[in-house]
């Protein structure tokens, strides 16, 4: 690891309780959260994955299980409006600073408005990215809304 991401910085500076998880990151893989919650030996529903949305033409985070997915019209409820849909990968990534498969809801290049679903309030801990593809950062779901400015909603679709 070459120094620590803007996530985990964000964390150390706020003085959060958190743990760092680095894992085997596999190139072949694209279902990021379920390796990561295979190599944590934990329960999948515990680790999050970060999406970025467009929700009444500005960029918004949506924080959901990697065991379900992201309701758009839950999203757009949330937040007041008619639509919402995924953004553009590249989009995401550029407003974010981070890599898809990567994309931490901490730290990022510009802060966005940020919705977290409201299963994460069920785990003491829970897994999200830490800035980059095999880093999980392990943190109090409290937390996770207190540094990012985010809301618990229930936002989460089972699979």
């Amino acid at each position: 690891m070459s120094g620590p991401t803007p996530a985990i910085a964000a964390v150390v500076r706020a003085g959060v309780a958190h743990e760092v998880h680095q894992i085997g990151h596999d190139p072949a893989v694209s279902a990021y959260g379920q390796e990561a919650a295979d190599a944590l030996g934990v329960e999948p529903e515990r680790v999050f994955k970060t999406l970025v949305s467009t929700v009444g033409g500005q960029l918004v985070v949506a924080v959901v299980p990697v065991t379900g997915e992201l309701s758009l019209k839950a999203l757009a409820a949330a937040l007041g409006a008619k639509s919402a849909e995924m953004a553009d990968p590249s989009t995401a990534q550029r407003s974010t600073g981070y890599v898809v498969g990567g994309i931490s809801p901490i730290g990022q290049k510009r802060p966005l408005p940020t919705v977290i679903d409201e299963s994460a309030a069920r785990w003491g801990t829970i897994f999200v990215s830490g800035g980059r593809r095999g880093l999980e950062l392990e943190i109090a779901p409290a937390d996770l809304v207190r540094l990012t400015n985010g809301r618990l909603v229930p936002i989460g679709l089972a699979r």
